[in-house]
């Protein structure tokens, strides 16, 4: 492990083999870049990276949610929704750090309304990485979902082709014109897409650059965001239930039972 503090996305610096990994603990634990061979895949600049979206996923309608008998009120950070978490705000302590893996944790404090505390580790292999969240209560029962936002580069440059997205859902969670689920579930469409699919044998993506790189997303979760509306970039966003998901699919964390998700990206070299 080493630090890297010329970049905008300095942090934390995991190798394997001919792949490099950057995660900035400070910047909301995001992964601020991975290279392999040499070629970046995340966007950087503005919405570079990948992050964590945690204690909840996607848009949380009007930012209400409620836990019991309690209404909780969240930041509109998206009007008029909130949307995507407190955690990509954060700063995250290290746990532990090696060469090629490293943990990391921070405690959910306000806005939002309960104890709890989330740890995040990486593991890099020369032909994958594996991204595990945990989200654990100190106190109250609440409900919480985990999952990441990564912005993959749509071309990865010296002239080659763009990205092709493949892969096959049994539905698609149907979107209203607030931008949320309205809980109908249709067959999937073509894109672009900015929709929650579910895959119910777990989640599985594929990226192809032609000619240079596939890399496969993972995730025994069922729930996967695709996001293909903007020019430079293209997201594919594992995460524990849908978009609204603490009102309409709460998950309950409690004291005897910690949310916990995975993802794992794997690649291999076309040309």
């Amino acid at each position: 492990m080493t630090t890297e503090e010329t970049t905008e996305t300095k942090g934390v610096r995991l190798t394997a083999g001919d792949a490099e990994l950057t995660v900035s603990p400070e910047n909301g634990c995001r992964i601020g870049s991975l290279r392999i061979g040499g070629t970046e895949l995340l966007r950087q600049g503005p919405r570079f990276g990948s992050f964590p979206m945690v204690p909840w996923c996607g848009r949380v309608e009007l930012g209400r949610f409620r836990n019991g008998g309690r209404t909780h009120q969240l930041p509109v950070t998206s009007p008029p929704h909130a949307i995507h978490g407190t955690g990509r705000e954060a700063g995250w302590r290290p746990v532990s750090t090696g060469p090629s893996a490293a943990s990391f944790t921070y405690d959910l404090a306000d806005p939002w309304p309960y104890e709890g505390r989330v740890t995040q580790s990486f593991e890099l292999s020369p032909d994958s990485l594996t991204v595990t969240m945990s989200v654990e209560t100190e106190g109250d029962s609440f409900p919480a979902q985990a999952g990441w936002h990564p912005w993959f580069l749509r071309n990865l440059g010296d002239g080659g082709a763009d990205v092709e997205i493949g892969f096959t859902a049994e539905w698609q969670e149907e979107r209203g014109e607030n931008h949320l689920p309205t809980g109908h579930r249709i067959p999937p469409r073509p894109g672009p897409w900015d929709d929650c699919f579910g895959m119910p044998d777990g989640v599985d993506v594929t990226l192809t650059w032609p000619g240079r790189l596939e890399l496969k997303v993972t995730s025994r979760s069922e729930w996967v965001v695709i996001y293909d509306e903007q020019a430079e970039a293209v997201c594919v966003e594992p995460q524990s239930g849908p978009p609204n998901g603490l009102n309409s699919t709460p998950r309950l964390v409690t004291p005897i039972d910690p949310l916990e998700i995975s993802m794992t990206w794997s690649w291999r070299g076309l040309a």
